[in-house]
């Protein structure tokens, strides 16, 4: 803890509700998550670290950020893969508001939150090198594509792009290809499809712009789009990098749509329904 300051993913707290409110209230996760670090104008070199897990260590200080933002009212609790504003969140007055102080108030209530009693506390003043989450399937998954060997991951990568509707899908396994891993077809309809390479990296860290520069320049003259799967994550600079105009495109996939690929097609994955108890639910009841 920085005395006076709160741990480091306090100084994420304005940001967000400053992005949500600069995006009309809601906005998809990672789109968040770039945009704040943009505005925080957070340099690559930090973008890169990572956490034990593998994680990006700043996106998963947003992610805190984001959760004590929801316990404070600011943001809406869905896990949905959207973060919108409550009502208190749009009526917010940026100039005004205290992150130092909400921090303490909702770190008070998370230590005497008796629903809280036997897990894990959350992140308090001590350390920034916790998860957002306990290890779950989706860290397995990842943990496990991350231990195969480089034929391995390309192998998988070439089922999931068959999975995917891809066609024609190949691994060259050539050395000295510019990075290229393979190559597929994308069928759109009978009259329409594009020439696809792709490039696999069983990553911690985070892929730079100058990395999905040099794949674009294996692919010229070659592919129509490209692809890059990793199991790390993308800088903001290598995400506008892989969309620049007039450039040949170039689809980013990384750690987190790589499991939610997995998930969509339940691929090295068996479903189960479960539930957890709702005790808010019934209080109302107890009165």
């Amino acid at each position: 803890m920085r005395k006076g300051k709160g741990p480091q993913f306090v100084r994420f707290f304005r940001p967000i509700i400053e992005v949500l409110k600069e995006t009309g209230g809601s906005g998809a996760a990672a789109e968040v998550i770039d945009q704040v670090i943009e505005k925080m104008k957070i340099p690559e070199s930090e973008q890169e670290v990572t956490l034990k897990s593998g994680q990006s260590r700043v996106r998963n200080q947003v992610q805190w950020a984001r959760l004590y933002l929801a316990r404070a009212g600011f943001l809406d609790s869905s896990q949905r893969g959207v973060w919108s504003l409550t009502e208190a969140g749009l009526s917010l007055e940026i100039k005004t508001f205290d992150p130092l102080g909400t921090f303490q108030k909702v770190n008070k209530a998370f230590r005497e939150d008796k629903q809280l009693k036997g897990r894990p506390e959350p992140l308090g003043a001590e350390t920034v090198e916790d998860e957002i989450e306990p290890q779950n399937y989706r860290t397995k998954l990842l943990n496990l594509i991350k231990a195969l060997p480089p034929d391995g991951f390309e192998r998988l990568s070439q089922r999931l792009l068959r999975e995917s509707g891809f066609q024609q899908v190949e691994v060259t396994g050539k050395t000295g290809d510019g990075g290229i891993d393979g190559r597929g077809i994308l069928q759109i309809n009978p009259f329409v499809s594009f020439k696809v390479l792709f490039q696999c990296k069983r990553y911690q860290g985070a892929v730079t712009p100058s990395q999905v520069r040099d794949f674009r320049g294996a692919m010229m003259g070659r592919a129509d789009k490209g692809i890059i799967v990793t199991t790390g994550t993308f800088t903001v600079e290598a995400k506008k990098e892989s969309r620049r105009d007039g450039a040949l495109p170039i689809e980013l996939v990384d750690g987190e749509a790589l499991v939610k690929m997995f998930e969509n097609l339940e691929l090295g994955l068996k479903p189960r329904i479960t539930f957890d108890v709702d005790e808010k639910f019934f209080a109302e009841f107890k009165k």
